[in-house]
């Protein structure tokens, strides 16, 4: 080897332009068959797709927690606002009344109860200040076999047996003994067994009322009172004529179902009498009722429940009224019923002399026998069924 000669060749093109293959990293030969193309992204798509299902069950399952959470605690605070209103009108009610009641042998919502509803306005006229009688006498029989609920007006000027006093009309029995005689006497003459009772305060079913948000009212025909309970200045009352209602429903505040109620001179039908105005009283009765237990009322319970009851005095519990609410959603029929009579004068004061068709209609509300609307022509209180608002 010549003295300066390498024993190695010097190349000084560096490496040839292009790409250099990754190491590792063989194409498929031409023997072997290839992964159809997408193969591999459908199976990455079935993957993504089965992360993102389990997802939304996550959240599902998640919304779900948080409404029933919501409900249960709807439901608690429900309850126990609830549950201190009742405590107060239970001891508004008084041990005697309790005890005439007739006990439930099962839950409300599973077996028949009856419950007496008694409305009393003693503060009505400076001359009935006084007086403690029952202006509204109804019967409020459930019936969860049938899905019904049956109203039972008694007119107040019925003549009946008060146990211990003989003959009298059946709204003495509340000023005589209050509740318990009242219980006693309606049970006697029905045979109904009062299981439960509720006693309203008509002079403070206006605040109730409000905090209803109002009543619907079916009112038959036109009226136009008399100049009584005035809300105007002295000069104007003078002038006044008194309060207007059109027939047919009306939405009524407090004030204005209070003087409906309250309404005993009609003078656009002189045929109305005191009979009519206790008629009106059991609708504004009915009408509080059946939104004290609607559904709408049921959702604002933790806020309205202290305002419930504060017109009322009943042995009903917590418990009771939330099973008389879920009797009345689910009731597929109400039925309107009243007993009556023939008119007579006893002593300068009417009073309605009962018939036998009053126990036809006991036998109606039982269920035992077929609603049948009052007779036409053959008393003004003439009893009977219909499933609308009965009114004389």
């Amino acid at each position: 080897m010549a003295h300066g000669d390498k024993p190695y060749r010097v190349y000084r093109g560096g490496r040839t332009q292009g790409s250099v293959p990754l190491k590792g990293k063989k194409r498929p030969s031409s023997g072997r068959k290839t992964t159809p193309a997408g193969a591999s992204k459908r199976r990455f798509r079935l993957h993504r797709s089965s992360l993102r299902g389990g997802g939304w069950k996550r959240r599902i399952l998640i919304a779900l927690a948080v409404i029933f959470l919501l409900i249960v605690t709807w439901a608690l605070a429900s309850y126990f606002a609830l549950r201190n209103g009742v405590q107060a009108a239970n001891k508004r009610l008084g041990p005697e009344a309790t005890q005439a009641l007739s006990p439930m042998h099962g839950l409300m919502l599973t077996t028949e109860s009856n419950i007496l509803v008694l409305g009393t306005d003693h503060a009505n006229t400076a001359d009935r200040s006084a007086m403690n009688r029952s202006d509204s006498i109804m019967v409020v029989h459930t019936d969860p076999s049938r899905h019904r609920i049956v109203y039972l007006s008694i007119p107040r000027d019925l003549r009946v047996d008060v146990p211990g006093h003989g003959l009298d009309r059946v709204n003495a029995a509340f000023q005589i003994g209050g509740p318990s005689l009242a219980i006693r006497t309606v049970s006697a003459y029905t045979g109904l067994p009062v299981n439960h009772v509720i006693v309203v305060d008509f002079g403070e079913f206006r605040r109730l009322i409000d905090a209803l948000g109002g009543v619907d009212i079916y009112v038959p025909k036109p009226i136009l009172t008399n100049s009584f309970d005035c809300p105007y200045s002295a000069s104007r009352c003078a002038t006044w004529r008194g309060y207007r209602f059109r027939k047919g429903t009306q939405h009524m505040s407090g004030r204005r179902a209070l003087v409906y109620s309250r309404i005993r001179e009609n003078r656009l039908d002189a045929g109305e009498t005191d009979v009519t105005r206790g008629a009106r009283q059991q609708q504004i009765v009915q009408a509080v009722l059946s939104k004290i237990t609607g559904i709408t009322t049921m959702l604002e319970l933790p806020w309205l429940a202290d305002d419930l009851l504060k017109p009322m005095a009943t042995d009903l519990s917590a418990g009771d009224l939330m099973q008389l609410g879920w009797l009345k959603l689910r009731a597929s029929r109400t039925l309107h019923c009243r007993l009556g009579g023939d008119s007579i004068n006893i002593g300068g004061a009417l009073e309605l002399n009962p018939g036998e068709e009053n126990f036809s209609v006991i036998r109606m509300v039982k269920g035992t026998e077929t609603p049948r609307p009052p007779a036409v022509g053959t008393s003004l209180y003439a009893p009977g069924c219909s499933t609308g608002t009965l009114l004389p």
